[in-house]
C-alpha cells in the first residue's frame, strides 16, 4: 500500500505526512518563558540602538534643521532690513528728483517770462515810438491840412462871391472873413 498522508482531527497535514498539533505557537504556556526572554533582549537592543544611535542623530538633525532655519530667518531679516534702507534711500532719490525737476521747471518758466515780458517790453517800446511817431504825423498833416483849408475856403468864397455878385473880391477881404469863420 501506499503511504497516505495521516490526518488529525486537531492538526493539518503537514509536508512530509507530519501533522502539527495544539493552538498557535506564541499562544502555548510552554513557549512563554522563551519568548519573554527574546522580547526583553529584543527590546534591549531595540532600545539600546534607539538611545545610543537613532535618538542623537534625529536630535543633532533637528538641531542642525534648527540652526539653520534660525540662520535663514537672521538672514532674512536683514535682507528686509536691506530691502527697507534701499526703498528709503530710492523715495528719498526719488523726492530730491521731484525737487530738483520742479525747480528746474520753475527756472525754466521764469526765464521764459523774462524772456517774454522783455519782448513784450521792446514790443511796447517799439509800438509806442511808432505811435508818437505817427501822432506827430498826424499833426503835421492836420496842421498841413488846415493850413490848405483856409486857402482851399478863401477860393471857394471867393469863387461863390464872384459867381452871385459877378464881382470878384478882394484876396485880403475873403482871408478875413474865413479866418474869423474858422476861428469862430
Amino acid at each position: 500500500m501506499a503511504s497516505t498522508p495521516a490526518t488529525t482531527t486537531t492538526g493539518t497535514v503537514a509536508h512530509g505526512g507530519e501533522a502539527h498539533g495544539g493552538a498557535f505557537p506564541p499562544f502555548q504556556s510552554e513557549t512563554f518563558a522563551s519568548q519573554l526572554i527574546w522580547l526583553a533582549i529584543t527590546f534591549g537592543v531595540l532600545y539600546y540602538l534607539a538611545a545610543k544611535i537613532i535618538v542623537p542623530r534625529l536630535g543633532a538633525i533637528l538641531a542642525d534643521r534648527a540652526s539653520r532655519i534660525g540662520g535663514d530667518l537672521n538672514e532674512a531679516a536683514a535682507m528686509k532690513a536691506k530691502a527697507e534702507e534701499a526703498v528709503a534711500a530710492y523715495e528719498k532719490s526719488l523726492a530730491e528728483a521731484r525737487a530738483k525737476s520742479q525747480a528746474i521747471a520753475q527756472e525754466a518758466r521764469d526765464a521764459v517770462n523774462a524772456k517774454s515780458d522783455a519782448r513784450r517790453k521792446a514790443v511796447e517800446a517799439d509800438l509806442s515810438a511808432k505811435l508818437v511817431d505817427a501822432e506827430r504825423k498826424i499833426v503835421a498833416m492836420k496842421t498841413s491840412a488846415m493850413g490848405n483849408v483856409s486857402a482851399i475856403a478863401a477860393d471857394a468864397a471867393a469863387s461863390i462871391v464872384a459867381k452871385l455878385t459877378g464881382a470878384a473880391p478882394s484876396p485880403a477881404a475873403v482871408e478875413d472873413a474865413v479866418k474869423t469863420s474858422i476861428e469862430g
